[in-house]
């Protein structure tokens, strides 16, 4: 039986490995003993106790695959290595995904101390009075509307260098979600770059910005430190994985790559990141029968974005809708999804 070893237990990489257990012997390489439903994570900072809901341990759902835990530390064509051992593949699925700043997305091995930390922070939240979130993407805009929803007599500042929320959305879902944070209370500054921070305060352009509290929401960091240390070949300048559009890294035809730390040029999401998960698994089953490989198709899908609980901008194909029916639509997809991981993983 071939061998298929995935690093990442993520949307890209749990799917995978969910699938190719039935006819490969899978290892699974993960930091942590569990799946994570990462774009629920926001609102466990409000509620922690939403955290257990969120989660599912790799082996209640995978019946034949290893778990591995650790860090991947380097690669070749047929092997990687992990704690100091060597494991070798018939095929590699790089899934390892991306870091945001403690405890939005981060890699505690223990659900435990992710808990406990979150925790920390909402205690530290419900405290402080000021809070100021550095970035004015979908992260940024989601945990402002959040902390304004349930503490709205805080003081939430967000800073952003763009000149507009959310910049890779449409015109009109920038307005809405401008809008909302607005009427909510939230004190928006554009065009402003953080060029430093500590502890209590921040440094914009020479000025000195405090708060109780700062989010660090500029953007993600690609999990690819291994690849970078044995064969970076593999990465692009910003430290993507290059992918072909089989989905196939660059260069290595039994080593595919997908979620957030793939190139390609489109929003790196949970519903891009199944879809890879979809073409790698065809396409390793497709070699193993010696059938034409399945070509990835990037194209604009539906975007939902909270605005809290009850609010929401949902936008597909520039056409942009806000308010309560984006908010449920989000609710309903992420109660399938969770429900579903215990029986087919989506």
């Amino acid at each position: 039986m071939k061998r298929v070893v995935i690093i990442g237990g993520g949307f890209t990489g749990a799917n995978t490995a969910k699938i190719l257990e039935k006819n490969f012997e899978v290892m699974l390489i993960d930091t942590k003993d569990y799946f994570e439903f990462t774009p629920s994570i926001l609102k466990t900072l409000t509620n922690p106790e939403l955290f257990n809901k969120i989660k599912l341990n790799h082996r209640d759902y995978l019946k034949k695959s290893r778990l591995v835990l650790g860090k991947a530390e380097k690669i070749s064509k047929n092997s990687v290595f992990v704690n100091g051992r060597e494991i070798f593949f018939d095929y590699l699925v790089i899934a390892a995904g991306s870091s945001y700043e403690t405890p939005l997305k981060n890699h505690n091995s223990s659900p435990i101390s992710k808990l406990n930390n979150i925790e920390g922070i909402h205690k530290k939240i419900e405290f402080f009075k000021k809070i100021v979130i550095v970035g004015g993407g979908p992260v940024g805009v989601e945990l402002a509307s959040e902390l304004i929803t349930f503490y709205p007599g805080k003081e939430v500042v967000l800073f952003t260098s763009s000149g507009s929320l959310i910049p890779r959305n449409s015109q009109k879902s920038q307005k809405i979600a401008q809008d909302f944070l607005k009427k909510k209370g939230v004190k928006i500054n554009l065009n402003k770059r953080i060029i430093s921070k500590e502890n209590t305060s921040i440094l914009e352009n020479g000025k000195v910005i405090t708060g109780d509290y700062f989010f660090l929401c500029t953007g993600i960091k690609n999990n690819s430190g291994f690849i970078e240390k044995s064969t970076k070949e593999m990465l692009n300048e910003k430290n993507q994985v290059k992918v072909n559009s089989f989905l196939q890294v660059r260069g290595f035809k039994n080593i595919f790559a997908g979620g957030d730390i793939i190139d390609t040029d489109e929003e790196k999401t949970a519903q891009s990141a199944v879809l890879h998960s979809w073409i790698i698994n065809r396409n390793i089953i497709n070699m193993e029968k010696r059938k034409s490989l399945i070509k990835y198709k990037i194209k604009k899908r539906l975007t939902l974005i909270s605005l809290g609980r009850a609010n929401g901008i949902l936008e597909y194909k520039g056409f942009s809708l806000g308010g309560l029916i984006p908010a449920i639509l989000k609710k309903i997809i992420e109660k399938r999804q969770l429900i579903g991981l215990k029986t087919r993983l989506f």
